[in-house]
């Protein structure tokens, strides 16, 4: 496989970002980062990343982790992954209609294999984790507990529809672990992308509890992100929160995909 691919991986526990918003950017994906404000009480950040992006920008993949007490259950599932790249890679670069149904049964192996679990056994706290892989017109996303993923595009906005995923509370990878369950809970889909511009917004619930909440709705974000560009509207996002005073920490992953290929319509248009 001659893929190129630019990554970037992070947990709190290397730099906290509390009373500071940093915005990156990796290819086409923004990175913001906000660890929440000190005069709140904050003093850690327990929040971690994971993306890939293939150098002809094809593909993305990006997990999302809010973890508790401590960052080892992130950490864990960073690790766990990072060891599997290139087969995941591989995985991406599959024709479109085969991939996804691989990547779902890869990771279903790595959340339930020996080795994960008995490290996750070992950890201090747990971790909500959310996934996103995009391919072609096609996102799919796998969550385990209550980060957020959305996407904006006009056409689905006039209709109120926003959410990806649907927030899952008491659901964990980590000390406590769904995939210790005999039955396993997680939840999983697959959506097509509109024609023209989408944007794939993936969230921690720092954004989203705020307190004065100006993100519950997700029309406020899109609001947001609709009139400003990139990185500025990414930032504006996180200065809103600091200011109405958060104290958790949010990380935002967001990129926008192009879509010039005919998509699902009504049969009586």
């Amino acid at each position: 496989m001659n893929t190129i691919i630019k990554e970037f991986t992070w947990v709190g526990s290397q730099e906290h970002f509390v009373d500071k918003i940093d915005v990156q950017k990796i290819q086409q994906i923004i990175i913001g980062r906000f660890g929440g404000n000190s005069t709140a009480g904050q003093d850690k950040n327990e929040d971690g990343c994971l993306i890939w992006v293939d150098d002809k920008e094809e593909w993305e993949f990006a997990i999302i982790l809010d973890a508790h007490h401590t960052t080892e259950s992130a950490e864990i599932v960073i690790e766990t992954f990072s060891f599997k790249k290139t087969e995941i890679a591989t995985i991406l670069s599959m024709p479109v209609n085969q991939c996804f149904k691989r990547l779902e049964a890869a990771v279903l192996d790595l959340f339930q294999g020996e080795k994960f679990l008995s490290a996750c056994q070992k950890a201090k706290g747990e971790t909500a984790c959310l996934i996103v892989a995009r391919k072609n017109k096609y996102v799919w996303w796998f969550s385990v507990g209550d980060c957020s993923s959305y996407i904006f595009h006009p056409e689905l906005a006039s209709l109120g529809q926003y959410q990806m995923n649907q927030r899952q509370f008491f659901e964990w990878v980590g000390q406590v672990n769904t995939f210790v369950q005999t039955v396993p809970c997680y939840s999983s889909g697959i959506r097509e992308l509109r024609r023209g511009s989408n944007r794939i917004f993936l969230t921690t619930d720092g954004l989203i509890e705020c307190p004065n909440e100006p993100f519950s709705n997700p029309k406020e974000i899109d609001k947001i992100l609709s009139n400003f560009e990139d990185e500025e509207g990414i930032k504006l996002l996180l200065q809103k929160i600091q200011d109405n005073h958060v104290r958790d920490s949010t990380t935002i992953i967001s990129w926008k995909v192009s879509i010039t290929n005919k998509v699902t319509r009504p049969s009586n248009e």
